[in-house]
């Protein structure tokens, strides 16, 4: 039986929305941060759980979460605080789309979107671990979706140390392997892979890995076939049996037979991805302690390691360059590879040249940083044609070797057939030549819109409480014939089954909690969907 959420906290720099869930220890709220302004989810915790431990494991969540959130696909947590009627609170990155275990009810993944969304936890995943933490509660359900529609891990509430397992409460057990349901129970970081592989297996099928349908599905008969049962087949045409025994491996019953970590499991996923040429799904791992043993992180760039990046301080600084005023290096003096810091080959000093005399000097195009540039002296110009004439009539000059006359007359016959020919050819080329076609008239094939396969939101989703129902309505902005609508009572505990209809209107019971919320998704003929849109009673 659902619970109404408690009383939302007034909480200074902040205005309180609505609520977007409960759980057994804590609600989440909607507020608006005032300053900085955005949407933020703040996770409460229960006046009636306020206890040592129950204090310890929120505030190590927080500690947990703070730690590892600048990982692109972890949730960003804001603050932490105790709010004035004393209930602890951590104020959260605002994930408004629907987590995955909701879309996953609704439909099926496809592949590639599965095979992405698995690399991408996996890269949060083994970064916690790195950090020496253990999630322990992988699911769709604690997977949400950001903004840019990117998936965002979450709920570290049961998180441990990879060196210490406390109790199991508070895991789920579809999603937790073998090794869970033990006496005593035990988690390592394989544990995490076993729970990865089960959450890329229920995105791709609808249905968690052991559940059976219309077969008995209780936790008893979960857990006997989770110890037991080998691995269903995923059951997709689309799916190669790469991806089948690399599930397989993720979930085999002895942990020593999974992947040894998160990050190995990424890499067998990209391995499928290359096989279907898709795109491949980079791993972020945010590590400032990174191992001294790389065999293990080889992947030819798949992984995108980050560390605290410092400066060596031998290195000279730019300013310290531009004092030493060193010439701009020519093209091909650096090696190829030399580093980005380091200092290329020294050159030698550049050799003033001086002007040669009757020349001036030729410019150097590779030279960056020039002088201003020295012309030589022009030479002198020749004797004044007088005293040529006297040189040539002068007794003793020695008789010029010239042209004979014959020679003349020769080179002028050559001329004129020259000429002729000239004329000759280059007229019969010019009447030869094919006239320039003509240009094309057809129009120029008009741009594609790349947004014009998206399916929209509904809008102006408003709802009207009369008596004890609530009647929703909106508009759809882009009605195309077989349009249709999915709705989905949004309760305390979760959503209900969704519905199909043509209508732009429902009604339903008020919810006894004071608060009626549905969210509706446009739904093409063809299948596809729009993001769903909530809406809720004032």
């Amino acid at each position: 039986m659902s619970r109404p959420p408690s009383a939302p906290p007034a909480l200074p720099g902040f205005t309180y929305v609505e609520p977007l869930g409960t759980g057994g220890f804590a609600d989440v709220f909607l507020y608006e941060q005032q300053l900085p302004r955005r949407r933020v989810a703040v996770k409460v915790l229960l006046a009636d759980r306020i206890t040592g431990s129950a204090v310890k494991e929120f505030t190590d969540e927080a500690n947990v979460m703070a730690m590892l959130s600048t990982h692109p696909a972890i949730v960003t947590i804001y603050q932490a605080g105790v709010a004035g009627d004393g209930r602890p609170y951590l104020v959260m990155e605002y994930c408004p789309r629907s987590n995955l275990q909701v879309r996953a009810r609704r439909e099926r993944f496809s592949v590639a979107e599965a095979l992405r969304v698995g690399i991408q936890v996996a890269g949060a995943v083994e970064t916690a671990h790195r950090a020496g933490v253990l999630h322990r509660d992988i699911k769709p359900a604690n997977i949400l979706v950001t903004e840019y529609n990117r998936p965002a891990l979450t709920d570290f509430g049961i998180a441990s140390t990879t060196h210490s397992v406390g109790e199991t409460a508070g895991m789920s057990i579809p999603w937790s392997p073998p090794e869970s349901f033990g006496d005593p129970p035990s988690a390592t970081p394989r544990s995490d892979v076993w729970a990865l592989g089960a959450t890329v297996y229920t995105l791709l099928t609808g249905h968690t890995p052991f559940e059976q349908a219309g077969g008995r599905n209780s936790g008893a008969d979960l857990i006997e076939r989770i110890e037991r049962s080998p691995l269903p087949s995923l059951g997709r045409a689309d799916a190669p049996g790469s991806l089948q025994a690399v599930l397989e491996k993720a979930m085999s019953k002895n942990p020593a037979d999974r992947y040894a970590s998160a990050v190995a499991f990424a890499r067998a996923l990209q391995k499928v991805q290359i096989e279907l040429s898709h795109s491949v799904t980079p791993v972020d791992i945010v590590d400032d302690q990174p191992h001294t043993d790389q065999s293990d992180d080889d992947d030819d760039g798949l992984t995108r390691v980050r560390e605290v990046v410092s400066i060596e301080p031998t290195r000279p600084s730019a300013a310290t360059l531009r004092k030493q005023k060193t010439p701009a290096p020519f093209p091909g003096e650096v090696p190829e590879g030399t580093p980005v810091f380091a200092a290329a080959p020294p050159r030698p000093e550049p050799v003033p040249v001086q002007p040669a005399p009757q020349q001036e000097p030729a410019d150097d195009d590779r030279t960056v940083l020039r002088g201003p540039r020295v012309v030589a002296p022009i030479a002198p110009a020749a004797p004044p044609v007088e005293a040529a004439l006297e040189r040539e009539s002068a007794q003793e000059q020695p008789a010029r070797h010239g042209m004979p006359w014959w020679g003349w007359g020769v080179l002028a016959a050559g001329l004129v057939i020259l000429v002729a020919g000239t004329w000759f050819f280059g007229g019969a080329m010019i009447n030869s030549a094919e006239p320039t076609p003509a240009q094309s008239t057809a129009p120029a094939p008009k741009p594609q819109d790349p947004l014009a396969g998206l399916v929209p939101q509904v809008e102006d989703l408003t709802a009207v409480q009369k008596g004890g129902e609530v009647a929703f309505s909106w508009t759809n902005p882009d009605p195309v014939k077989g349009d249709s609508y999915l709705w989905e009572k949004v309760t305390l505990t979760g959503k209900e089954a969704p519905q199909n209809i043509e209508k732009t209107t429902v009604t339903i019971p008020a919810d006894p909690s004071g608060t009626t919320c549905i969210e509706v998704t446009l739904r093409r003929s063809d299948g596809r969907s729009g993001d769903a849109v909530r809406g809720c009673t004032p």
